[in-house]
């Protein structure tokens, strides 16, 4: 009857208090060695267990740090002696920047012009570079995934572009953290035109180079390896750029 009273009292008082104290507070009798008292001390233990542990909407999703937080000036990206060497007679000679209500996270610039050669026809050259920054997301992923994944997309694209023949993909080596070039054909205005497009990752950066080229009234046709070769020299240029913005 000595113990039954306090023991009595210890339950009237637990009772009174919300349930997450009962039971890290109130789940057995000090007092009581008995199997029950045991069998309460194990139920309270896995309640506290899992009110410990977060629901996953309740878990913050951590993502690697998005690697440059600039982008190069667009036009300035490939050096102007390159430049001129692509595109001899360019229109503009420092290049004709892409509209973009974001330059931190897009932006873009272009050559094209026709070098005359008179009686022996004519030689047209373009040449466009782009860049798309990625920040890090916890729903989306990290900056690099994310370029990783566009990268993909943006190839998929160009390999499908309308009226191409011969198109040929392969593996851009020396190029930022990966590359793909892209070659192909393409007939309009009544030309032949030939591109050389490279698709660029450099960490949360990605860079879309094109350049192609056809011969008027006459004058040969470039050759795939001669565009190719002014398209790589072009992408390293630029995806080099991206780092030095970031220094």
């Amino acid at each position: 009857m000595q113990r039954t009273a306090p023991r009595l009292t210890r339950i009237l008082a637990c009772a009174a208090v919300p349930v997450m104290l009962v039971v890290t507070g109130c789940s057995s009798d000090s007092g009581d060695g008995g199997s029950g008292a045991a069998g309460s001390k194990d139920k309270g233990s896995a309640s506290v267990s899992a009110s410990a542990t977060p629901s996953p909407s309740q878990t913050t999703k951590t993502v690697e740090a998005a690697k440059f937080a600039k982008l190069p000036a667009a036009c300035k990206a490939v050096v102007a002696k390159t430049t001129a060497s692509l595109v001899p007679k360019a229109k503009t000679k420092n290049g004709t920047p892409a509209v973009s209500s974001d330059l931190g996270s897009r932006s873009g610039c272009s050559w094209n012009g026709l070098d005359d050669k008179g009686v022996k026809g004519s030689q047209y050259r373009w040449l466009d570079i782009s860049f798309y920054r990625y920040e890090s997301d916890a729903a989306l992923g990290s900056g690099q995934e994310r370029a990783q994944e566009n990268l993909a997309k943006e190839l998929a694209k160009i390999e499908q572009t309308p009226g191409a023949k011969k198109v040929r993909t392969a593996a851009a080596t020396g190029i930022g953290d990966e590359a793909k070039s892209v070659a192909y054909e393409l007939r309009k205005t009544n030309e032949d035109f030939v591109y050389g497009s490279i698709v660029a990752r450099t960490g949360n950066v990605l860079v879309l180079l094109s350049y192609n080229g056809a011969g008027y009234a006459g004058a040969p046709t470039p050759s795939d390896k001669t565009v190719m070769s002014g398209a790589v020299k072009a992408a390293k240029e630029a995806v080099a750029a991206v780092a030095a913005a970031n220094k």
